[in-house]
């Protein structure tokens, strides 16, 4: 595994620990909206843009555009007060893994479909925003976000990886694993610490699915 250069790994359910606290935050946005959605349909969007997840909910006719604003700005705020609420903890084993590709000299980088503000909130509370990680990609930051690999090719850019031959992709749901598909990366690892199950990951295009990032030095050869 001399070849890879940089991890980028999704946040909510892959490296921070999900309770339900984004799902629910969705579900009763919808609802305050009076937008009908079924569980089905919000598992499929899990992993995506937020912005362009709630769009998916938003019937067709005028000012489109400006009532899924409005119904992402609910959302955001939803989610800040369950954070602020409940706290945020990493997943285990997580600020390890960091530590250990540091260490041996590959980029870690996060990305995730929540915008620039929610994020910074999530990073102060984890105590990241200095010396964690090298690069922080956000929903806001890309034209369009998974499954299109912009949030990858981002952290490329922002670490100096050229090649996708030389990067791993994490994440807990189909929209991550499609999106490293898109990307061209050399590994594509579904964890099951978050979103997706096992027999939803295992019909997602990947190389490995894992318990948790946990294991992920193991796939890599990584010595403790």
């Amino acid at each position: 595994m001399s070849e890879i250069k940089l991890v980028v790994f999704d946040m909510a359910g892959t490296t921070v620990s999900d309770t339900g606290e984004v799902s629910s935050a969705f579900v009763d946005t919808l609802e305050q909206h009076q937008l009908e959605s079924t569980p089905e349909q919000v598992c499929r969007v899990r992993g995506s843009s937020k912005r362009e997840a709630i769009l998916n909910f938003i019937p067709e006719g005028p000012n489109r555009s400006q009532r899924a604003e409005e119904v992402y700005l609910s959302f955001r705020k939803h989610l800040a007060d369950r954070y602020k609420t409940n706290g945020v903890t990493p997943l285990p084993g997580a600020e390890e893994v960091f530590r250990r590709l540091r260490a041996a000299g590959i980029s870690v980088a996060l990305n995730t479909g929540f915008d620039r503000d929610i994020t910074r909130l999530l990073l102060q509370a984890l105590e990241w925003e200095v010396g964690i990680v090298d690069a922080v990609v956000c929903g806001d930051d890309v034209q369009q976000g998974r499954p299109a690999p912009y949030l990858i090719f981002h952290a490329m850019e922002s670490t100096g990886t050229i090649s996708a031959k030389h990067v791993v992709n994490v994440g807990d749901t189909a929209r991550d694993l499609e999106a490293g598909k898109n990307a061209g990366v050399s590994l594509n690892v579904g964890v099951l610490s978050g979103a997706h199950e096992q027999n939803i990951l295992k019909d997602a295009p990947h190389t490995h699915i894992l318990p948790s990032v946990a294991d992920l030095p193991n796939v890599l050869g990584l010595s403790s």
